[in-house]
């Protein structure tokens, strides 16, 4: 079967534009579970691959609206698991502030509840002030990783701690389970000491999906070793293909199969019926945010204080990012490359948070992601609506048709499992 791309949604209950909920018809919280259900159900209408919803440990008057407030991913996906029936449910844990026992038996049991859909997008947690919210001073970006590391072995050995067929249940003899089949990990590490086995049988999808979105050295390593979907952010194409290439090295580099670790940069796309159109409605979004506002979510996405730096000026160089985010130096990067300004810079975050934004016709969205596709800088997209359920739906209606047209994306689903899904093989 020719190459197809993965789609997957980045559910946003106030619309990934910051501003988004403001447009007419938007919906206006994230909270509300009536609001996250409708995306999930058109997404699964749509035949996307996969829902998937990020989470943050702090609340930041100024952020993201959607940021502010918003229902934890692991209660959010476990009741989507009972009102979908085929899209994989992509959910986030800050492994920084979480335990690897409880996290394996959560993502196990919703692989359960859903019939093996789900996946567990593995972050560190970016944001300096979350470790108030735990008594803690917030670890270093290498600490961090040091952490995720090992969260993510010990992960594996819990999932893998059942075999398949452990469970007999055999009425006769009185036997229920084979212990031949169940094993003790025994984990004692630098961050986690971890006995075993899971208190849940062997998942549907022997492991639920893991994602990752780190990108610096440390981030692509752990992503390159362990994650089966990597949400990138990219805003050129031809650096786009180079980082393609280059982590797909770093995959075989770990004795992988580069062709069952799938990149999906990240897109929001703005529809008009003429690009003119398109760049107006991007306009209009983006009228919405107000200076302050502006400076804001620049700061919080470069971990910088920029208060003091005028908005019409150049973007000021600060040497090393605090926490070595990715997103901060993609953003730095491209300022410098590009003579950015603070309020170009603005103009970036507010839209899309550092990913990309295209803006055109359907058949011009179309032909930008299938050359992305095509010439090795995508295994397919996490799309990023500006609002919903608007934005959604037209890209929907509008794009895919074009898409499944070229043989580009599917028509139905053909498996039952995320993994079938993303063309994963189950270990």
């Amino acid at each position: 079967m020719p190459r197809q791309m993965r789609l997957g949604v980045f559910a946003v209950g106030t619309g990934n534009h910051s501003a988004g909920w403001r447009m007419p018809g938007a919906d206006r919280s994230n909270q509300d579970p009536a609001v996250l259900l409708r995306i999930a159900a058109e997404a699964e209408r749509a035949k996307y691959d996969m829902f998937f919803i990020a989470d943050g440990l702090h609340a930041a008057p100024g952020d993201h609206p959607s940021f502010l407030a918003r229902i934890e991913p692991v209660a959010l996906v476990s009741a989507l698991s009972q009102t979908t029936k085929h899209i994989g449910l992509g959910a986030s844990i800050a492994t920084t502030y979480a335990q690897p026992f409880t996290t394996a038996r959560q993502f196990a049991s919703i692989d359960h509840l859903s019939g093996g859909r789900a996946g567990v997008n593995i972050i560190t947690g970016a944001n300096l002030n979350s470790g108030a919210n735990f008594g803690r001073i917030h670890p270093s970006h290498a600490e961090r990783y040091e952490i995720a590391e090992e969260f993510v072995d010990v992960l594996t050995k819990l999932w893998d701690s059942w075999e398949d067929g452990a469970i007999i249940a055999d009425a006769a003899s009185g036997r229920y389970v084979d212990t031949a089949k169940l094993h003790v990990i025994d984990h004692v590490g630098k961050h986690f000491q971890v006995q075993g086995p899971l208190n849940a049988a062997r998942c549907p999808q022997g492991r639920p999906v893991i994602i990752q979105a780190g990108g610096s050295p440390a981030g692509q390593a752990l992503a390159a070793r362990t994650a089966d979907v990597v949400f990138a952010v990219a805003q050129d194409l031809g650096e786009a293909r180079e980082n393609y290439a280059d982590f797909k090295r770093q995959v075989v580099a770990f004795g992988r199969d580069p062709g069952q670790v799938h990149m999906l940069p990240g897109v929001m796309p703005i529809l008009g019926r003429d690009p003119g159109a398109a760049r107006a409605l991007l306009a209009q979004l983006q009228s919405f945010v107000g200076d302050r506002d502006a400076l804001k979510l620049v700061e919080v996405r470069l971990g910088h204080d920029i208060s003091g730096y005028p908005l019409d000026g150049p973007v000021p160089e600060f040497g090393e990012t605090q926490g070595g985010r990715s997103m901060a130096r993609a953003l730095f990067a491209l300022a410098k490359r590009e003579g950015m300004t603070l309020r170009d810079l603005y103009n970036l975050v507010a839209a899309a948070r550092g990913h990309l934004v295209l803006t055109g016709t359907p058949s011009m969205i179309a032909d930008t992601l299938e050359e992305w596709f095509t010439t090795g800088a995508a295994d397919g997209f996490i799309m990023l609506p500006a609002w919903f359920p608007g934005a959604f739906v037209q890209f929907n209606e509008e794009v895919l048709p074009i898409l499944r047209h070229r043989g580009l994306f599917r028509q139905d689903y053909t498996g039952t499992t995320l993994r079938d899904h993303l063309g994963l093989v189950r270990p």
